[in-house]
């Protein structure tokens, strides 16, 4: 295990000689020493989990080799194959004068109001999340229970208005007949019934879930400079792609054009063959690319959890520590990147898996050993699932590998009687009505503007639709910063619980009233159930 830094100077939790042990826990003698050092490694990292980075970078490095191949290598001929017809005489297909198109541009009222609509929503995306996390640290629970009504409100208000709309449209009416209109509208009413059934189930839990969303936005707001380094990171991401994209296009043309025989006419043509090795290249490419993009987010998840961490485990209250972001960094892609890498790759194949499954579950192809298989890969992706929900986190705090990060993390929130279930389902699914009621209040206003400053008509309602999904995209990624720096957190107050410290007071006050979980094995099947 790396050489874990302890606090300066943690609050003990009791004065008892104990104070130092574990809490609710009894761990043998061998462990305790371990853990009750695990706080922020400020140290040197070693280099962990060195194949899986090695591998990475051997797709990576073939995605772009080839690529550059494919570059040079293109048939120039390929654009022009409508110009090419089979010559009996030469038994080959030879090309007439190639024919130009001209390119016409056009512009609409519908396209300029679009565009200028999506500019304005990216404008003020930024002061809308800069607002609702400055009004979920200070009146939390004032915004839940404002907004609360609304996530029932705003769905009733647009099924009743799409109905209305549409019976009165003459056009719609006729497309779309009146009894598919009322099962969409008493489906969607069903739909809104489970979310309300969901929050009475879970009441007893929203008091406790407003503070944990208060601490989350207060220690977010005391890193702001994760706003700009974690879109930054996406947006390197798409400056990755495309040179990949860009080689996938080449790599099209790469081949020949071949006269082709039509058995039923026994006339030729000429058409287009790819080169062999086509297939597989873009096969590798796409793999590169979404291998790519799940590193990509567990490399923010990581630099999430290596700033706010850092911020938990200091002893400046009302500052964060210098450079943490820049620490954070420098670790992620040094040396926890091939931790990072692993986790990537496991995702990667947790959601294929799962994507093939649910394809097979559509298909209902029945017999029983299908469905013993369906229900054995799907405890095998929960198990991945609950294993890998803490493993960047607890590598982001203490230098550790993949493996060993997730076995200690299970190990530390099993002492301490700790769960991996309720954080998620209550907090994230709580946020993400905020942002759902959020970005439909924005669209609404969006819409009556449209309506009274253009002549749209029913395109209006495309263009509201429009900027309706960027602002929920924005809010979407929002609300996934906030979810990771509630798990960071949570992670960070079990490593204090397991040691008997308090690096945090107003944490502790907090999480303290979580509930306890006794058996992790249910947890792991209640995780389950829930995704």
């Amino acid at each position: 295990m790396a050489a874990i830094e302890e606090p300066t100077k943690p609050t003990s939790l009791y004065d008892s000689p104990s104070a130092s042990q574990p809490l609710l826990s009894n761990p043998p003698e061998s462990d305790s020493s371990q853990y009750l050092q695990i706080s922020y490694n400020l140290g040197d990292r070693p280099f962990k989990d060195i194949p899986i980075l090695v591998l990475f970078l051997l797709f990576v490095l073939s995605s772009f080799g080839f690529g550059i191949f494919a570059t040079f290598n293109r048939n120039p001929n390929y654009p022009n194959l409508s110009s090419y017809h089979y010559d009996i005489k030469s038994s080959n297909c030879v090309t007439d004068s190639p024919n130009w198109v001209p390119l016409y541009s056009s512009s609409s009222s519908v396209l300029k109001s679009l565009i200028w609509t999506l500019v304005a929503t990216s404008i003020l995306s930024l002061p809308i999340c800069f607002l609702l996390l400055l009004l979920l640290k200070h009146y939390t629970r004032q915004i839940v229970y404002a907004l609360l009504p609304f996530f029932v409100v705003v769905p009733i208000f647009i099924n009743v208005y799409w109905f209305v709309a549409c019976t009165i449209n003459p056009t719609c009416s006729n497309d779309f007949p009146m009894v598919y209109r009322i099962l969409v509208l008493i489906f969607i009413f069903l739909v809104i019934g489970v979310i309300v059934w969901i929050f009475i189930v879970n009441w007893h839990r929203i008091e406790l879930t407003i503070k944990i969303i208060g601490v989350a936005a207060d220690a977010l707001s005391m890193n702001l400079g994760l706003f700009v380094v974690i879109p930054s990171m996406t947006l390197g991401l798409l400056v990755y792609y495309a040179p990949i994209v860009l080689f996938l296009v080449f790599a099209r043309l790469n081949g020949k054009i071949v006269p082709d025989h039509h058995g039923s006419s026994g006339e030729y043509a000429c058409v287009w063959k790819e080169d062999k090795w086509v297939p597989a290249y873009y096969a590798l490419a796409i793999l590169t690319m979404l291998w790519s993009a799940a590193v990509m987010v567990e490399g923010q998840v990581y630099v999430i959890s290596g700033t706010i961490s850092q911020w938990y485990f200091s002893n400046e209250e009302d500052d964060t520590p210098r450079r943490s972001i820049r620490k954070s960094l420098r670790n992620a892609f040094g040396p926890s990147a091939g931790t990072i890498c692993l986790s990537g790759l496991l995702i990667l194949v947790v959601r294929v898996v799962r994507a093939v499954v649910d394809s097979a579950r559509q298909e209902d192809i029945p017999g029983m050993f299908n469905l013993i298989l369906r229900c054995c890969v799907n405890t095998f992706l929960a198990a991945v699932d609950y294993l890998n929900k803490f493993a960047i986190t607890f590598a982001a705090i203490t230098g550790e590998a993949y493996c060993s990060s997730a076995k200690m993390t299970y190990e530390l929130l099993k002492r301490n009687l700790l769960s991996t279930v309720f954080v998620e389902t209550i907090s994230t699914r709580l946020l993400a009505g905020i942002a759902f009621v959020v970005s439909a209040i924005y669209a609404i206003v969006a819409c009556a503007i449209l309506q009274a400053v253009s002549h749209l008509g029913v395109k209006t309602y495309l263009v509201t639709v429009a900027a309706w999904l960027l602002l929920i995209v924005v809010l979407a990624f929002f609300i996934h910063v906030l979810d990771n720096v509630i798990e960071t957190v949570y992670v960070c107050y079990a490593i204090d619980r397991d040691r008997g410290a308090v690096c945090k007071q107003d944490v502790h006050e907090v999480y303290v009233h979580l509930p306890i979980s006794r058996n992790h094995r249910s947890s792991l099947v209640t995780s389950s159930l829930l995704v």
